[in-house]
This record gives C-alpha cells, sequence and structure tokens, in this order.
C-alpha cells in the first residue's frame, strides 16, 4: 500500500531555524513542492556567517528545535563533536544538507574482536556494522549517493531505514519494496533535486512515515541513493553494513561543509 506525501513549505523549515515566517505558494498541482528556489528565502542566510562560512552552531540548533517539537530525547551525545552537520559544498543547507551521528560504526577480524579469545572458523575473516542516526530540516535531501565495495578490503554498505519521526521520500536506480513510483510520473516541482541532470542516476521513489514503522531497504550492492524530509522534518534510524566510502552522483559534492570565501 502506498504511503501518503507529505511536503514541506518555506514556514516549516523556519519553524525549526530562524523563527521567522515565509509564506510559499502553492503549485500549480494544488499542493506545494519540496524543490524551490533560494530567492527571498531569509533561511538560506541563517545558516552561513558573513564570510560564507557554514553555521555548524545554527544547523544544530535548527535540529535540535526540530527534535523538541517531536518530541525525540535529546541526548547528551548531541552536545559533543559526535554529532555531526554538512552542506555537502553547495551553500544550500535548508535544501541541501543532513545532521547525523554514528552511534557505532565497527569494523575488524573476528579473531581480534573483544579480548581476541575467538578462534572458530571465520577468525580471519571481516566483520563490519553501522547504527547510525539520520537528521533532516523539512525538505532538507541528503543528495544522491552510494557506497562502493572493496575499500579496506569491506564489501559495498548494505542499508536499511526506519523513519523514527515524521515522514521520508527514499529514491534510488531500482524498484526493489514493490511500492515505489516513477520519478518521471511525479508533477516536475515536486521531483527530487538533480533530477533531469546528466548525472542524476535515480528512477523511483517512495514514501515512509514513522506512523507505518516499515523500513525501506537498499537491496542493490553499489547503487545510487538519497532521501528527502517531508513537511514536518525527519528523524531516521539507519542500520547498515560497515560505512568506509561514500560517493555523490554530482561532480565536486562532498560530504563536507563550506569553508570561507
Amino acid at each position: 500500500m502506498k504511503e501518503p506525501r507529505q511536503l514541506a513549505t518555506r514556514r516549516t523549515i523556519l519553524k525549526y531555524s530562524v523563527g521567522t515566517t515565509v509564506a510559499m505558494a502553492a503549485a500549480s498541482s494544488g499542493c506545494t513542492s519540496l524543490a524551490g528556489s533560494k530567492k527571498d528565502d531569509p533561511s538560506v542566510g541563517k545558516f552561513y556567517q558573513t564570510d560564507g562560512a557554514f553555521s555548524q552552531q545554527s544547523a544544530k540548533e535548527a535540529y535540535f528545535a526540530m527534535m523538541k517539537r517531536f518530541g525525540y530525547p535529546i541526548p547528551d551525545v548531541l552536545a559533543t563533536d559526535q554529532f555531526w552537520v554538512c552542506d555537502f559544498l553547495q551553500r544550500d543547507f535548508a535544501k541541501l544538507g543532513m545532521g547525523g551521528i554514528f552511534w557505532i560504526n565497527s569494523s575488524g577480524t573476528y579473531a581480534k574482536a573483544g579480548v581476541q579469545a575467538y578462534a572458530g572458523d571465520f577468525k580471519e575473516d571481516h566483520y563490519g556494522y553501522l547504527g547510525h542516526e539520520i537528521y533532516l530540516l523539512p525538505g532538507q535531501l541528503l543528495p544522491e549517493h552510494r557506497h562502493v565495495g572493496g575499500n579496506e578490503g569491506y564489501g559495498p554498505k548494505m542499508e536499511s531505514w526506519q523513519v523514527r519521526y515524521g515522514t521520508v521520500e527514499f529514491f534510488g536506480e531500482h524498484k526493489g519494496a514493490g511500492d515505489e513510483i516513477l520519478i518521471s510520473e511525479m508533477p516536475p516541482q515536486d521531483r527530487p533535486w538533480g533530477y533531469g541532470q546528466d548525472w542524476f542516476k535515480s528512477k523511483y521513489i517512495a514514501t515512509r512515515t514513522a506512523k507505518s514503522g516499515r523500513l525501506y531497504t537498499m537491496g542493490d550492492p553499489e547503487s545510487w541513493h538519497g532521501q528527502r524530509a517531508g513537511a514536518e522534518g525527519a528523524i531516521v534510524t539507519e542500520y547498515a553494513t560497515y560505512h568506509n566510502q561514500v560517493e555523490f552522483s554530482k561532480p565536486g559534492m562532498k560530504f563536507a561543509s563550506s569553508e570561507a570565501i
């Protein structure tokens, strides 16, 4: 069964960030687009210092405000550098960015794990696992990327996501869950950022909500994928194998934050 799609507005973005409200006109389809120009959007300047550098503190404050609205229990560890934020060098954090924390990202060989007492049949084999929380403001998009195997002797990262709060649209190259729709069938203003560009690879999109509890799984190794939060933003738990590599489909994009100009 297809889950309902929730759309973000400028007003819901600003509700979690600067405390300023901006109305956004409804799209011709009768709904409000997640995409849009950053022109006259005061939230854009909110996340950047006068020299153009990305303000991590402002970004984190926006996520904390969203967490409080959701009633999400904010652990003390999020007050440390383990809680990271980035804008992928795009200087448009309200649209393209994310926050996150790796609860664990562990790898090694079985023989060297723990007290190194294991001497079983798999002692020389690699293991790797990850627990990750993803934070997205309303309408914010984690851009299309993939994880290629081979680095450090580990295979491609395999992932599943559970939306804990809010709604998320997951997009990717392949149809696996069964309820995906073609991105090409969406109203143009609702399609993910980058769609139609030569470098954009994803063809399908599916929606998951915290209310349903349904997971979305990337079943195809090394495939391109990404995600976008709905109208209220989202907090997503990721279950995955060891994370040690990421690359973006858009040339020049990196898992980093913009520095001063």
